[in-house]
């Protein structure tokens, strides 16, 4: 009778597990922000001009950042607050759908593959792919990098647009930008590859190197949240649009791109 009583037990707290892990699997992020009155953002913190952590204040700051603090406003009100954890490329995916961030904005790309296990917004930044040479580099762009090595970032899809342009290219992957510049600047590799608005704020951190080729694939980026938040999709989408209508969207496009060289920042305006 023991041990009838101990397996119901059991079984019991079985189903009471998995009930717990569908609610919550189905709670309503844009809800629970509501209600907490705050909005927790994955974003990066060594990528300059879209999420750096500033050594002076330990804060991030870049047009990531922006982005999200303007968000949370129009989502919540003026009195939103919006917190911030540091992402990876890597981690961004898993910290999302583990519940530590309600969102993304880190310089991630809308992909097919991406869009299986996550939602998206709409685009709010048009970026492509492009490289980061030294200044007395000969490679031109990324259709010639057969025999050449090629740095590269993991957890973010500009390994493999390499291969495709040139498929005999050797690409190794770092686990993040810093080490990847450095990795550029000890020779061991030839160009260090990934979105062009991510490749400019590393060529005016770090003077001799220059971005080249141009770009050979579109990258638009998207807000990420988990699956089945419909709502939450829904307001950023609508908090995006009223960014745009306002002039908020162009004012920190200039902030932040206005004055890195060769950068057409006016290219990316939206009315």
């Amino acid at each position: 009778m023991k041990k009838k009583f101990l397996l119901f037990s059991l079984l019991a707290s079985v189903f009471l597990l998995a009930g717990c892990g569908s609610s919550l699997a189905t709670q309503s992020v844009l809800k629970n922000a509501q209600q907490a009155n705050t909005i927790t953002w994955g974003v990066k913190g060594d990528v300059s001009l879209f999420g750096l952590i500033d050594v002076h204040d330990g804060q991030q700051k870049g047009f990531d950042v922006d982005i999200a603090k303007h968000l949370t406003k129009h989502i919540l009100g003026p009195k939103g607050r919006a917190t911030f954890v540091t992402v990876t490329s890597q981690s961004r995916t898993p910290l999302l759908k583990n519940g530590n961030v309600d969102a993304v904005v880190a310089t991630m790309t809308i992909t097919p593959e991406r869009q299986k296990i996550l939602d998206f917004s709409r685009s709010y930044f048009d970026a492509g792919q492009s490289l980061l040479v030294p200044n007395n580099s000969k490679i031109k762009d990324a259709y010639h990098l057969n025999g050449h090595t090629i740095i590269g970032v993991v957890g973010a899809n500009s390994v493999q647009n390499v291969k495709k342009a040139s498929p005999k290219a050797h690409v190794i992957e770092l686990q993040d930008y810093a080490q990847a510049m450095n990795a550029l600047k000890s020779g061991q590799g030839e160009a260090l590859t990934t979105d062009n608005g991510i490749l400019y704020g590393l060529a005016v951190q770090n003077p001799g190197y220059k971005v080249v080729g141009g770009t050979f694939t579109k990258e638009p980026y998207g807000v990420a949240v988990n699956k089945n938040q419909k709502d939450f999709v829904k307001a950023i989408n609508k908090a995006l649009d009223e960014m745009q209508q306002s002039g908020e969207y162009n004012e920190l496009i200039k902030k932040w791109f206005g004055n890195v060289p060769g950068f057409n920042y006016k290219e990316l305006y939206r009315k």
